[in-house]
């Protein structure tokens, strides 16, 4: 296994699970679709679905800001130059995970497409075994002290 302190992963893993999970959801579905909550309930999860959208672009928005405005990276391969806990890493040390999940959850609801729940499940869990847990190392190798107290006053989703 490679120096935790000089990057967390070989490869951006989040982006390929999401987007397989996102794949896989729509294969299933023409495969094996699932049935779906009949009206009224249905038009209000769709408005729900909209408003999840609506928090994902706004999370994942601020929290990419955040880290530019830290000078720090991005990708989740390339190695932290600082600890940010400020913006969305003050309520869930993953905004943009947290937010890809909810972005597959609001698809859901939009469309109708049941698999998308599942898979944005197990979309979440493959991200926390392989990015989550090895940035972790990552930033308690690069930070110590000051990641330790900060991971024990934020949680890692919500």
């Amino acid at each position: 296994m490679s120096d935790p302190q000089a990057r967390p992963n070989r490869l951006p893993w989040p982006p390929f699970i999401y987007l397989a999970a996102i794949a896989a959801s729509l294969f299933a579905h023409i495969l094996f679709p699932l049935p779906w909550i009949g009206a009224p309930l249905s038009d209000i999860l769709f408005a729900v679905g909209w408003l999840a959208v609506a928090a994902t672009i706004a999370l994942e928005y601020t929290a990419m800001r955040t880290l530019v405005r830290a000078r720090t990276t991005i990708m989740p391969n390339r190695p932290s130059e600082h600890l940010v806990t400020s913006g969305p890493f003050s309520f869930t040390r993953n905004p943009i995970y947290l937010g890809n999940t909810l972005l597959m959850i609001g698809i859901a609801l939009i469309s109708g497409i049941a698999w998308f729940l599942p898979l944005a499940l197990i979309a979440a869990f493959a991200t926390q075994k392989l990015a989550i847990e090895r940035e972790e190392r990552h930033l308690h190798a690069r930070f110590g002290k000051r990641y330790n107290d900060y991971a024990r006053r934020v949680r890692r989703w919500i």
